[in-house]
């Protein structure tokens, strides 16, 4: 069972984030869909997947990336999105210092341009040692950034906090960025 959670997971994020079109499902502005739609939509492509499957998903992942509406009805994930949604958060106020877990490998862009979103809507950023660890190392020889908040806030940067705590942020050049030791 483990392992279907896992593979289900994956599969939500990879359409609820990226290619909803994939399954043929439109999400709506705010990146909601009705869980009844994205049952029928994956079933109807070789997903076999079932109300109390994604519930189990939700409530297990480590990294909170889904969330479910007040009333039961809708899903959408909570950020990390590349297509173009309005997750509709406030500004917000965080702590003196964050973390970005990257890999060595992509150090000297980094200290150079400093952390860009790419493709998603925001940098991902984390209060927590663990969870920038984790990310980090995902990509090869773990380093560990530290930012500085309360500067960027200064310079008129403006964070977001998702509804699983990640940080967001637009961008966060090189001058905010300290490499851990």
């Amino acid at each position: 069972m483990k392992d279907k959670i896992k593979k289900t997971s994956k599969f939500l994020s990879y359409v609820l984030r990226h290619n909803p079109a994939e399954i043929e499902l439109e999400l709506d502005e705010n990146g909601w869909v009705e869980i009844t739609q994205l049952i029928t939509h994956a079933n109807n492509h070789g997903k076999n997947i079932d109300r109390e499957l994604i519930e189990q998903v939700v409530s297990t992942n480590d990294k909170q990336r889904f969330a479910i509406s007040e009333d039961g009805k809708m899903i959408r994930a909570n950020q990390g999105h590349s297509i173009e949604i309005k997750l509709d958060l406030e500004p917000s106020v965080p702590p003196a210092v964050l973390l970005h877990g990257t890999a060595e490998k992509n150090l000297g862009l980094i200290t150079g341009d400093g952390l860009s979103k790419m493709s998603r809507h925001h940098v991902h950023l984390s209060e927590c040692k663990k969870t920038a660890s984790a990310v980090g190392r995902r990509y090869g020889k773990l380093v560990l950034l530290e930012i500085d908040t309360v500067k960027m806030i200064q310079d008129g940067f403006q964070f977001f906090k998702s509804e699983n705590n990640v940080w967001l942020v637009d961008s966060v050049p090189a001058q905010y960025i300290k490499v851990m030791d």
